[in-house]
């Protein structure tokens, strides 16, 4: 945006453009997290009730850790 833009944004709002996009990047971030402990201790409990093995419960967890990297990465 150029500096006009920046500053109908910002008289319109409130804030600036970069801070909406920090709170927005900040909600996905806090978001993916719960969404990878939701599929850990959702394969924990399958786990625990014999309904996954192990390598299930490792690999769902892994999985989920690295969407969460990719994720953090471009939200960077």
């Amino acid at each position: 945006m150029n500096a006009a833009q920046v500053a109908a944004f910002q008289a319109g709002s409130g804030i600036t453009p970069a801070t909406l996009l920090t709170a927005i990047a900040s909600i996905v971030l806090v978001l993916a997290f719960v969404w990878v402990i939701w599929i850990s201790i959702g394969t924990f409990r399958a786990w625990h009730e014999g309904q996954a093995t192990v390598f299930d419960l490792t690999w769902s967890t892994l999985r989920a850790s690295i969407v969460l990297m990719v994720l953090g990465f471009y939200l960077r």
